[in-house]
Formats: structure tokens, C-alpha cells, sequence
């Protein structure tokens, strides 16, 4: 199989085509046939339009690359909620088709930028993508595949698709960057793929390292020198901000070896680094302007519902007392405590406790029981479709976090709570979240 260069001539194909006729004494037909098959697709008429498509829109044009239509109906809600927090690309995407800002508009934007009139035409060629052959999506499959050797081939015939774009701006690389196979990633690399390269969102493969927790491929990134200081969706969302809002320690510990960017309280509580915490908020719990510096990126995904960070000094150190307990840092929480931190708020999505029990953090969990917390406090936590109304407990069911679990119950946690949105307890959200371990301790418990 012969891969495509970045832009196919569609005059020197059929070129191609019609000598392979006279040579071979086949109908034209035939030939193009056989010309579509050397190049990976199952017909003539599918190359026809795939190199068409190439020359009307150019090389940057974004391919489509995986099977499900409904997944581009979600990157068109990602890309609409990155627009609606202003983040530039996602906002240019909009303005350069001439679309409003919802959700109808964000569909024609994706079609568009797929090189596709309107989103039905989209869609009907997603329906098609399985079998159409195109070079990006087979690319794709060997990622996901982990098909080394495959891969390597299609790159050294097309080195070009190392820099080709699928929906959102997204490339290979940072679909390589959310797997555990760095050997992908390098190959990427070795083919030209550019480490510092956003897609719509500001998200580069290393927000995608951190995101995933994958240090040894941030390693690898960075050797290459990606950059530690872009922000993705919102200012301050750097690489090291997506790792320390998920609680990522390995790879936050590992990017803030190279940079502790932004040098604000979050940062500083997320890290446990005592220095910057006394910088930034004195034993009297007055905060520094730095404190609350670089806030705009609050979400990783669209998953997660609009908000808007303010200045206010109490959110910024509630704010900071949760990424303290999501990263397992004790000393920060009994700090920020001192200095006037609400055990029990919930600045956003989810309050100190919730979020120790939901990364299965014992000692957070402890830390802040000792310190008073409500260990029955009601709040939200991630999506609205996710968590409303849950406690501790149930996210710690959801994670199958036992040692937590026992702590929580010592402490008089309600094992028949329900939550808001879903009418369940700690133990039937076990069973749903398929926890078994979890479901038979809380069985036991009652």
C-alpha cells in the first residue's frame, strides 16, 4: 500500500490510471480500481473525493478519524464551551465560518472544518469511515492499535500525517500522549510532529501527558522540547494546572521540576510547597496578589459546566484548600485551615473531602476529619450529570477506595445517603459504577 503525499494531484492520478490501462490491458475502470487500492482506498470514486476535498480545503483541513458520529456531535460541545470561555482558537473557528455561538453553529463550525458544507454531509461521510481508507484515520487505528511497526511504515511513505489534524485541531501526537506507549510518541516525533502545537482548545500533547498522568511520556515530550508554559482553555492552564486539578502527583512532581507555572495558590497548595504558600497567604490568612493570579482555567473539558473564577480572597483560598486534599497534601490543608480556609466549601464542583475520597486519598481524608470537616457535607462534584448532591462516601464507593471507605464509615459517615441526581446510596452507586469490592464493604457495614 502506497500512502498519499499532503497534496494529491487528482490529474497525475488519473494519469496514473490510464497508463496502467495501455500496460496492463485493462478497462480505465480497472484501473482506477487498482489506482484507488494502491493508495488504501476501497474505490475510485472515495479517492476522487478525499484528493478534491484536499485541494478545496488545503492540507490543514481536518480529517475525521473515528467511527461513532456522536463523537463529533461531543468535540462540538467541547468546541462551543471552549468558545463560550473565550479561549482564541475556538473563538476564531466560530468567526471564520460566520457561526453564532451555539450549539447548531458548533456542528456547522466541526463540518466546515472538515472540509463538509453542513453536518449532514459530515456525518454521512463519518458513516463511511470505516471502510473509506483515508490516511489519517488509518493512522489513527495503528495508534490505537499500538501497532509500532505499521505505524512507522505509514509515516516513513507519508511523514506529512505527523502533522495533519483530525476534529478540533487534535493530531497524532496527542493521541499518542493520552496512551501508555511512548514508543508511539517518539515515532511521531522522529517524523516531524511538532511538540508545541495546539489544537482549538490551546491543549498541546503535553496537556495530554499531564491530563492522562503519563510522566514518562512527558519526559519524552519534554526532552523535545515542549513547552511548559501554554495554556489550554483559560489563562493558567498550563500543563502542570490540568495535572494538579485531577490530582495527578507523578506527572505535576515531574513538570515542577522544570516550572511551578503559575506561582499562584493553587499551585502552591496543589504541590504542598510550604515556601510558596507562606509567599502567597500570611499566618493571618491575607493573600498576596499572586495569590489568585492565572485562574481562568477551571475545566478540563465541557464536561464539566460553565463558571466564572473571581478575585474574591475567600474562593481563592477555599479554592485552594480542595487541590490541596485532591493532590494528598496534608501539610497544605492543616495551613490553609489555620489561615482561614472553609473546611467544608465548595468552590467548584466538589469540596475538600469529596475530592480526598474521590482520588482515594487516606491521609487528606484523615487530615481533614481531624480538622473538623462535615463528613456528611452534601455538594456537587465534576459534572452535572455526574455528581449532585453526592457525599465523600459515595465517591469513594465509585473508586472502590476501601481503606477510605472504612475511614469515612469510623467516622460516622451516612451509609444510606442519597444523592440528588440519581436517588442512590454509597452502595448502589458501587453496583452502578461496578465497584464490587466497595459494594460488598458497605454491605457489611450497614
Amino acid at each position: 500500500m502506497t500512502a498519499l503525499p499532503a497534496r494529491p494531484d487528482l490529474g497525475q492520478l488519473r494519469k496514473q490510471a490510464k497508463e496502467l490501462a495501455r500496460a496492463e490491458s485493462v478497462a480505465l475502470s480497472e484501473a482506477q480500481f487498482r489506482v484507488a487500492r494502491r493508495y488504501g482506498f476501497p474505490s475510485w470514486p472515495q479517492l476522487q473525493a478525499y484528493v478534491r476535498r484536499i485541494a478545496e480545503y488545503g492540507p490543514d483541513v481536518q480529517h475525521a478519524y473515528h467511527q461513532d458520529v456522536e463523537h463529533y456531535r461531543g468535540r462540538a460541545g467541547g468546541l462551543l464551551a471552549s468558545a463560550e470561555d473565550g479561549t482564541p482558537g475556538a473563538r476564531e473557528a466560530f468567526e471564520r465560518h460566520e457561526q453564532p455561538l451555539n450549539r447548531t453553529g458548533a456542528l456547522t463550525v466541526v463540518a466546515r472544518e472538515h472540509g463538509f458544507r453542513n453536518w449532514r454531509a459530515l456525518r454521512a461521510h463519518v458513516a463511511e469511515l470505516p471502510k473509506n481508507g483515508e490516511p489519517f484515520s488509518r493512522a489513527y487505528q495503528l495508534v490505537e492499535a499500538h501497532d509500532v511497526d505499521s505505524l512507522t511504515a505509514l509515516l516513513d511513505e507519508a511523514p506529512h500525517l505527523a502533522s495533519a489534524r483530525g476534529t478540533n485541531g487534535n493530531d497524532l501526537l496527542g493521541m499518542a500522549s493520552a496512551t501508555h506507549d511512548e514508543r508511539l510518541v517518539r515515532i511521531l516525533l522522529d517524523h516531524g510532529a511538532d511538540p508545541a502545537r495546539a489544537n482549538a482548545h490551546g491543549w498541546t500533547a503535553l496537556h495530554q501527558a499531564a491530563y492522562s498522568n503519563m510522566p514518562l511520556i512527558a519526559d519524552v515530550l519534554l526532552e523535545t522540547g515542549a513547552p511548559l508554559d501554554v495554556s489550554g482553555r483559560g489563562d493558567g492552564g498550563t500543563p502542570l494546572i490540568v495535572a494538579l486539578f485531577w490530582g495527578n502527583q507523578a506527572v505535576a512532581e515531574k513538570l515542577a521540576t522544570h516550572e511551578k507555572s503559575p506561582h499562584n495558590l493553587r499551585v502552591a497548595a496543589g504541590l504542598g510547597d510550604a515556601t510558596l504558600l507562606d509567599e502567597l497567604v500570611s499566618p493571618k490568612g491575607t493573600l498576596a496578589p499572586a495569590a489568585g493570579a492565572h485562574r481562568e482555567f477551571y475545566r478540563p473539558h465541557s464536561g464539566f459546566p460553565f463558571w466564572r473564577p473571581s478575585d474574591h480572597p475567600t474562593e481563592i483560598l477555599d479554592e485552594s484548600l480542595s487541590w490541596a486534599a485532591r493532590n494528598d497534601r496534608t501539610e497544605a490543608l492543616r495551613t490553609l485551615a489555620a489561615r482561614g480556609a472553609n473546611l467544608n466549601a465548595d468552590v467548584y464542583r466538589g469540596t475538600a473531602l469529596t475530592w480526598a475520597a474521590a482520588r482515594g486519598h487516606s491521609a487528606a481524608t484523615e487530615t481533614l476529619l481531624s480538622l473538623g470537616v462535615d463528613v456528611n457535607q452534601v455538594g456537587t462534584f465534576g459534572g452535572p450529570q455526574h455528581g449532585v448532591g453526592v457525599t465523600a462516601l459515595h465517591l469513594a464507593a465509585q473508586g472502590d477506595h476501601l481503606e477510605v471507605i472504612e475511614i469515612l464509615a469510623n467516622a460516622g459517615a451516612d451509609l444510606t445517603a442519597r444523592d440528588a441526581l440519581w436517588d442512590s446510596t454509597p452502595e448502589g452507586w458501587a453496583e452502578a459504577c461496578d465497584s464490587p469490592a466497595a459494594q460488598d464493604l458497605l454491605h457489611r457495614l450497614r
